[in-house]
């Protein structure tokens, strides 16, 4: 699996961004995002339990993310049209402000590491990646397992200090100083 330090693939995915099919489907990659921070989080499939109530939590928080000046990216192994008939079936789907992406050919799944085998699907794995296309920060929880959107936004708070951070830092915190 990649992890922090590394640079985060090169991609080219077709993300939905709204729910009529005239406009839904636009193609994004790092350069859709020159210069911002990267959330991206995978989930395993859609039309499944867990991960809706992740990604609406993504979606409740991206006012906060976009204030920091990062842009969250969702991303799974289902196509565009499952994405677009899942925001249309799940209330909680609708209004999403971020793009869902369709890693159909599971490429960027494998260049992560974060395809398992034995689902054939993504892990719940999120990554922060800063403007200069490293991976500073990766979260990955078990399959049945949901992850905290609010702590992937604590930790982009920390990383852009660029100071020390102790455990729990929260944004206003004082930060550590080196002796």
């Amino acid at each position: 699996m990649l992890t922090i330090g590394q640079r985060f693939p090169a991609f080219s995915l077709t993300g939905v961004v709204s729910n009529e099919i005239n406009g839904a489907f636009q193609t994004f990659g790092p350069q859709s995002f020159a210069d911002k921070w990267l959330v991206v989080f995978f989930w395993p499939k859609d039309f499944t339990f867990v991960c809706p109530t992740e990604i609406a939590a993504f979606g409740r928080l991206d006012p906060a993310f976009k204030e920091r000046d990062a842009q969250v990216l969702g991303v799974s192994i289902d196509s565009e049209f499952v994405h677009l008939a899942w925001r249309k079936d799940k209330q909680e789907l609708r209004d999403l402000p971020f793009p869902m992406l369709s890693d159909i050919k599971r490429e960027l799944s494998m260049q992560l590491g974060i395809l398992d085998a034995e689902a054939g699907v993504a892990q719940r794995a999120t990554f922060i990646v800063d403007p200069q296309g490293v991976i500073r920060f990766v979260y990955v929880t078990d399959l049945n397992v949901g992850r905290s959107p609010e702590e992937v936004l604590r930790v982009l708070d920390a990383l852009q200090t660029d100071e020390l951070c102790p455990c729990n830092w929260q944004q206003g915190d004082a930060t550590l100083k080196a002796a």
